[in-house]
């Protein structure tokens, strides 16, 4: 079975998602926002891998979700598995990007292009903070490449 698509080969963290029926709308393809949960199960990965996911409920340094947005290429229906990648595009001084790519099993595409902002925020002080030299680090040690900087 084949896990890895070629349009994810620059993605360090790739997680599979099965199509559900109930994904479905009354449009007869699935809902817009179930793209943005499955986006939202591999940014979750992604945290978790480079350290910056919280213990639950939050305290102390963690993500918080500042933006999203979603370019949608294809309409996808059941029977279907995704494979969604991530990666960080971006490291600002209190933000990083990430960028997301769904692709389709069985249409063998790019279904959506998905771009996320996430801020470091400090949950016990309720205020952002700068993006950690160890969160930094972690990232580029999974992609194995720097990732640009800018501001934010």
């Amino acid at each position: 079975m084949k896990h890895r698509h070629e349009a994810l080969i620059d993605f360090p963290v790739v997680v599979t998602v099965p199509l559900l029926w109930g994904d479905h709308d009354a449009f007869g393809h699935v809902n817009n926002l179930a793209y943005l949960r499955w986006c939202e199960s591999a940014r979750v990965e992604y945290l978790m891998r480079i350290g910056l996911w919280p213990s639950l409920p939050p305290a102390g340094i963690g993500p918080i979700l500042a933006s999203v947005s979603c370019d949608y290429k294809r309409p996808l229906t059941f029977p279907d598995t995704v494979w969604i990648g991530t990666r960080v595009t971006r490291i600002g001084n209190r933000s990083f990007q990430m960028q997301h790519r769904v692709v389709s099993k069985a249409l063998d595409t790019v279904a959506a292009e998905v771009d996320s902002t996430i801020v470091v925020f400090d949950y016990g002080r309720n205020e952002t903070v700068p993006v950690p030299e160890s969160c930094r680090t972690a990232i580029e040690g999974l992609q194995s490449k720097p990732v640009g900087t800018g501001i934010g």
